[in-house]
C-alpha cells in the first residue's frame, strides 16, 4: 500500500466522525433547541411551570399551527399557499355574518365557513392546475381578492351584536353560546382548540406518511414530471392539496372567530407569515429536510414556548418578530446549509 493510500485511510475515521456529528446536529438540533428553551424558562420563571400556562400556550398556538398544516400540505406538492391568512380572516367575517346578520345557529356558521374555505381552495387549484399560473402568484392574487371581497357585504365594518344595518335596522342575531364553545370548551383540562390541533396533526401525518396518496404527493413535490410519467394524476393531487389547505385555514378562522366573539375585519392579517414560518421550521425537525406535519406542529410549539417565555420575562412586544425570525433562520441553516443536499425531498413514486 502506498503512503498516499495509508494517509487517506488514516483520515477516514476523522472524516466519518465529522459527518456523523454534522448529521447528529441536523437530525436532533431543532429538538435540542426546543428542550433547552423549555428547561430554561421552566427553571427561571415560576409561572411557566404551571400546567395552565402550557395549556394556554398550546391553545393560542393552535390557530397558527392548523393554518401551518395546510401550508405544509401545499409545500409537499411543491407549492405554497399564500392565501391562508385571508381565508382565516374571511372565515371570521362569514361566521359573524351568518349568526349576527342572518340570525342562524352556530352549526350553520361552521358549515358555511368550511364550504367557503373549500371553495377558495378549489379556486386556487383552478388558477394553478387549469390556468397554469405559478402557485405563489395565484395564491397571492387570491389573498388580495379575498381580503377585499370579505369587506364588501359588511361595508368595511366589523360585525358584532347590535350592528346597525344599511336599512337602519339592528342585526337580529348574536354569536351563539355553542359556537363560542369552540374556543372555550374543554375535555378535562384540555381545550377544544388543542384537541383539534392534535387530531389534525395526527391525521395529516398519517395521510402524508402512511398512505399511498401522501407518498404520491411527496413524489409530485420532488419531481412532478417523473410522477406524471409514473401514472400519478398530478393536477388532481395539487387540487386536493389546495382544497385541504383552504379547509384547514377555515378551521383556524373558526377558532379565531370563536375566540374574539365578533367579526373583526382585521382578523387573520398576521396569520400568513406565522403559518408559513412554522411550516418552514418544520422541515428541519429530525433532519427530515421536507415538509411534514409533526415538524410543523413542533415548530409551532417551539415558537409558542419562546413567545410565552419572553413575554413572561417582560421582553418588549416588538421582540416577538425577532424571535420568530431567529427560529426560522436556525431551521433554514439546519435544512439547507448543514444537511446533505442529496437527501432533500427524495421520494419514490409508489407503485
Amino acid at each position: 500500500m502506498s503512503k498516499n493510500e495509508q494517509a487517506t485511510d488514516a483520515q477516514l475515521p476523522e472524516a466519518k466522525h465529522h459527518i456523523d456529528f454534522r448529521n447528529l446536529v441536523v437530525r436532533y438540533g431543532f429538538i435540542a433547541v426546543t428542550v433547552f428553551f423549555f428547561v430554561f424558562f421552566y427553571a427561571t420563571i415560576p409561572a411557566f411551570r404551571l400546567s395552565t400556562t402550557m395549556l394556554s400556550m398550546l391553545k393560542f398556538t393552535s390557530v397558527v399551527a392548523i393554518a401551518g398544516l395546510g401550508v405544509t400540505i401545499t409545500m409537499v406538492v411543491g407549492g405554497l399557499d399564500l392565501s391562508v391568512g385571508s381565508i382565516a380572516g374571511m372565515s371570521v367575517t362569514v361566521a359573524a355574518m351568518t349568526m349576527v346578520i342572518y340570525g342562524q345557529q352556530g352549526s350553520v356558521a361552521i358549515v358555511a365557513v368550511l364550504i367557503a374555505g373549500a371553495l377558495i381552495g378549489a379556486f386556487n387549484a383552478f388558477l394553478i392546475v387549469i390556468l397554469k399560473i405559478p402557485d405563489l402568484l395565484a395564491t397571492l392574487a387570491t389573498m388580495f381578492l379575498v381580503q377585499g371581497l370579505k369587506l364588501i357585504p359588511v361595508e368595511g365594518q366589523s360585525v358584532s351584536s347590535g350592528l346597525i344595518l344599511r336599512d337602519g335596522s339592528v342585526a337580529p342575531g348574536k354569536f351563539t353560546e355553542g359556537f363560542l364553545q369552540i374556543n372555550r370548551g374543554t375535555i378535562g383540562a384540555v381545550s377544544y382548540p388543542v384537541i383539534i390541533f392534535a387530531v389534525l396533526t395526527l391525521a395529516t401525518w398519517f395521510f402524508l406518511s402512511r398512505t399511498k396518496w401522501g407518498r404520491i404527493m411527496y413524489a409530485i413535490g420532488s419531481n412532478p414530471e417523473a410522477a406524471r410519467l409514473a401514472g400519478a394524476r398530478v393536477g388532481r393531487y395539487k387540487a386536493l392539496a389546495y382544497m385541504i389547505s383552504g379547509v384547514f385555514a377555515a378551521i383556524a378562522g373558526l377558532i379565531l372567530s370563536s375566540r374574539i366573539g365578533q367579526g373583526d375585519i382585521s382578523a387573520g392579517s398576521s396569520l400568513l407569515l406565522d403559518a408559513v414560518a412554522v411550516a418552514l421550521v418544520g422541515t428541519s425537525v429530525l433532519g427530515a429536510n421536507k415538509p411534514n406535519a409533526l415538524g410543523t406542529a413542533l415548530g409551532a410549539i417551539l415558537i409558542g414556548i419562546l413567545l410565552t417565555g419572553t413575554t413572561m420575562m417582560n421582553f418588549p412586544f416588538y421582540w416577538q418578530d425577532v424571535v420568530k425570525g431567529l427560529v426560522l433562520l436556525v431551521a433554514l441553516i439546519l435544512s439547507y446549509t448543514l444537511s446533505d443536499k442529496k437527501q432533500r425531498h427524495v421520494e419514490a413514486v409508489p407503485t
